[in-house]
Formats: structure tokens, C-alpha cells, sequence
């Protein structure tokens, strides 16, 4: 769910890459937990690989692994003129994943008895028209129909002026309504704005000094700032975009107020994964709040959409996971957080072509633990690329389909791939009395995908690697 819009550029090859082959990545690291740390060596070099690959100016990233800040570090350059080196302790908008604070100071604020999820927004902001009707449930969940603000990819020429609050509002939630409260789900910025603004309101203090009291402080989260009232100065961040395949151009900064209780957040990577260390152990809220924050959104028409309160709510491969995107002008955030395994990733970038929700993809195929039929595809993969297969996990049929002769082939043609950066399952289906699956594979600069056929017994009849066209 992105603040900048819903779509992202296409990564290009152009000259950034070869910018950054040619030793522009620079690397700082810090570690608040030495115990449990992930595969560092690896990490480091997919991120190294993406950075490269898309010519992302920097990446920043943290990691949670055992319900602890296990490692961070960054890559690449904060500013480019004159360069200034991204480190774990550097500066990013998170744009949109600030919507993940501003839920969870309403909620403070509900079990404080200030006010209830359940009010209507007009018990505190008269004059809204139809939006008055609209709960503080309804502006978090998005299903309020208060019309987005911001839906473009790119600045308008409106939102390069400043406003304050009581402008934003009256001119955009006061508007009609796209649809009837909790009869649809429409991501809506504005509505977000509106909540801030109650939090304001009910608190008796400005929403930032609120989140420094009540969430940034118990927390230690000690750099957080706020990002709307100007753009970031040296040595934090500046953001980037590009036009088409064209050069880095610096993106022009949102006017002071139109970020705010949306995406008015900035902070270092590590700041963001102790909230997320806050999500997994539940240290903030009440037991009732996280149900609460984490309940996917019903419809009145009873179907669900997977959003909370200020979160994505997804099963991925079988797992849970919450989390948020963030994208403004020159910046793009990802947060996501598998709560079971204790586990969640911060990828914090300056660019805003290339998402880093794929190289959280990457970092978590090497964080999780793989579920039993993505290890074995794992496994039979990384035979294909040796040359080798066991012989027990095939049918008679599928043995013969792997003779000595194609296992070089897949050899020779593999091995030069080197490791699998992700292999994932994109869809199962039934033909023929067994089970498909389609995996997605990723190596060093070749996206393959693999169709495994399989009886229910566990005997594979097939597992057939080609190159993806896409």
C-alpha cells in the first residue's frame, strides 16, 4: 500500500549499473545483537546484487531474527552530489509505514478511554459533510470513502505548496463520499490525515510529540523525526527519481503538511525494526489492541480485504505475515514482519523505480526456514546445478526422463547461475491424478521457473527447469 501512488517504475540497467559495478556500493554495519545473526555473507551479497541490478542510489536494511535487532547495514550513497555514504544510521522517509504508527496511537488512546474506534470522526472534527458519519475503525481500515488525496505517481503541482491540516481536511474529506462507509475498501491518505488529526485532538497534543512519548521513547527509538515539514538534510537521505530510462534526477520534496499522520515519518532502519521487535514480543499495546489492529477488515456485504488497523494482514507460502509499503517522491519503504517466526526485515531505499518488497523477498528466502515442499525444490535445484539427482524422490518415469546426458545438460547450464536467490511457489493446481506446482526461481541475473508434478504418495514425476519470459 504505497502513499505514492500504487505502481512503482521499471528497474533500468543503464549507466547506474554500471556506476555501481564499478565500486560506487559502499557498505556500513552495525549489530545490536551478535547472537543469532543471520547469514551475513550472504545477505550481503544479494543486497550488493539488487543494488546493482536496479541502480538504486542506496538501500538500507535491517534485520529481527529471534525477536531481537540481529543486524543492519547500508549500501550505496545517501546523496550523490557530492556523495555522501548511506550508514545504518542514516535517515529515510518511510512514507506510508508511518500509517502503522498513527493506528497504534489511536488504539493507545482507545484503551486509555479517550476515545473509541467506534467514534464517529464529526465527535471531533464538525463541518466534514458525509465523512462525519465515519468511524476512526473506517479511516484506519480504509473502507471510510473519504476520496485518496494521492493517488498519482508524482508530485502535483498542489502538493509541492504547503498546507496546513484544517486545509487538507476541508478540502478533501470534506468532499462526498466515493462510497458508503464500510460497503468497499479504497486506500485513502486522507483518511489517515483525519485520524492524526483526532489523535491531536483527543491527546491534547501534537501527534509527534505523542508518538516520541508514547511509542519512540519506550521503544528507544531515537532517531525518528518528523519528514513533513522539509526535506532531509545531509547526512540523511535524498531521494531520486528518473524519467523513462533517463539519468538520476533529485525528486522534488511534498509541501510542509501534506504528509501528515499519512507518511510523516522519517527514521534509520534499525528505529523501524524495534517497532517491529515491539509487534512480534506485543510490548505496547494491550493484548486486546494487537486482536484488534490485526483483525482483517469485514465488509458489510461480509466478504474481507486483507488490512487491519494500519497493516497488511497476508498468508504468504503458508505463513503469516503484517507488514507495510511506503513510497513518496525519491523514497520507497518496505516492512514486513512474520510474527510467528519472530522474524521481520526493514528495506529502506532513496530511489523510487526499483521497490525493495523484492529484496525483502530475496532476504527472507534466506532467513525463513523453507517449508518441507520448498526444501525439497531447493534441494532438487541445487542437485540439477551439480549434476546429480536423488534418485529416491522420483517416479520410475521421472528417473528416466533425468538421464546421465540431461543431468549435464543441466549442468553445464546451471551451474553457471550460481546459487538460487529465491524459489518460491506461485500456484498449485491438479491434472492427471497429481499435484503442480509452479516454483519461481531467481538466480544471479536469470529468472527461471521449474514445473514439479507430483503423486500424492510424494514420488515427483517431474521437475522441469526453463527460462521465464518475464
Amino acid at each position: 500500500m504505497k502513499t505514492f501512488g500504487e505502481g512503482v517504475r521499471l528497474a533500468a540497467l543503464l549507466c547506474i549499473m554500471a556506476l555501481a559495478l564499478r565500486g560506487r556500493i559502499s557498505t556500513a554495519t552495525a549489530r545490536e545483537s551478535p547472537a543469532a545473526d543471520p547469514d551475513i555473507a550472504t545477505i550481503d551479497t544479494v543486497v550488493r546484487e539488487w543494488l546493482a541490478s536496479t541502480g538504486a542510489p542506496s538501500v538500507s536494511i535491517a534485520l529481527v531474527r529471534g525477536g531481537k535487532v540481529a543486524y543492519a547495514q547500508a549500501y550505496g550513497y545517501a546523496r550523490l552530489a557530492p556523495r555522501v555514504a548511506a550508514t545504518a544510521t542514516t535517515r529515510y522517509p518511510i512514507d506510508s509505514v508511518s500509517k502503522e504508527f498513527t493506528a497504534a496511537a489511536v488504539l493507545l488512546l482507545a484503551e486509555a478511554g479517550r476515545l473509541s474506534l467506534d467514534d464517529p470522526a464529526g465527535k471531533w472534527y464538525a463541518d466534514l459533510g458525509e465523512a462525519s458519519a465515519v468511524t476512526l475503525r473506517q479511516l484506519l481500515t480504509h473502507t471510510s470513502g473519504i476520496r485518496d488525496y494521492w493517488p498519482q505517481d508524482f508530485v502535483p503541482p498542489e502538493m509541492l505548496r504547503p498546507t496546513s491540516t484544517a486545509r487538507l481536511l476541508a478540502e478533501w474529506a470534506a468532499r462526498p463520499l466515493d462510497f458508503a462507509p464500510g460497503t468497499d475498501w479504497q486506500y485513502s491518505n486522507t483518511g489517515y490525515a483525519l485520524a492524526g488529526a483526532v489523535v491531536e485532538k483527543a491527546s491534547g497534543q501534537p501527534l509527534m510529540q505523542f508518538l516520541q512519548e508514547r511509542v519512540f521513547k519506550p521503544l528507544q527509538m531515537t532517531q525518528v523525526m518528523a519528514a513533513d515539514a522539509g526535506a532531509l538534510r545531509a547526512p540523511d537521505a535524498q531521494g531520486y527519481t528518473r524519467f523513462g530510462l533517463g539519468p538520476l534526477r533529485e525528486a522534488p520534496h511534498e509541501g510542509a503538511g501534506w504528509l501528515f499522520g499519512a507518511a510523516q515519518l522519517a527514521m534509520s532502519p534499525t528505529d523501524l525494526a524495534r517497532w517491529d521487535v515491539s509487534l512480534i514480543e506485543q510490548s505496547l499495546l494491550s493484548s486486546e489492541s494487537y486482536e484488534a489492529e490485526r483483525a482483517r477488515v469485514v465488509l458489510k456485504d461480509g466478504s474481507r480485504r486483507d488490512y487491519g488497523l494500519g497493516l497488511d494482514i497476508e498468508e504468504r507460502q503458508g505463513r503469516s505475515r503484517i507488514g507495510h509499503d511506503g513510497a513518496g517522491s525519491g523514497f520507497l519503504a518496505a516492512n514486513r514482519i512474520w510474527p510467528e517466526d519472530r522474524i521481520a526485515i526493514v528495506a529502506l531505499t532513496n530511489n523510487d523505480w526499483a521497490s525493495p518488497d523484492e529484496l525483502i523477498e530475496r532476504l527472507a528466502y534466506v532467513l525463513l526456514p523453507p517449508k518441507p515442499e520448498e526444501a525439497r525444490a531447493r534441494e532438487i535445484f541445487a542437485g540439477f546445478q551439480r549434476g546429480t539427482v536423488d534418485r529416491a524422490v522420483f517416479t520410475d518415469a521421472g528417473n528416466s526422463y533425468l538421464t546421465a546426458a540431461n543431468l549435464a545438460d543441466l549442468k553445464a547450464s546451471l551451474a553457471p547461475l550460481g546459487p538460487a536467490r529465491l524459489i518460491v511457489l506461485e500456484r498449485e493446481t491438479h491434472r492427471g491424478g497429481m499435484l503442480t506446482r509452479r516454483w519461481k526461481i531467481l538466480c544471479r541475473g536469470r529468472r527461471l521457473e521449474a514445473v514439479e508434478r507430483g503423486y500424492p504418495d510424494g514420488k515427483l514425476e517431474q521437475f522441469i527447469v526453463s527460462e521465464r519470459g518475464d
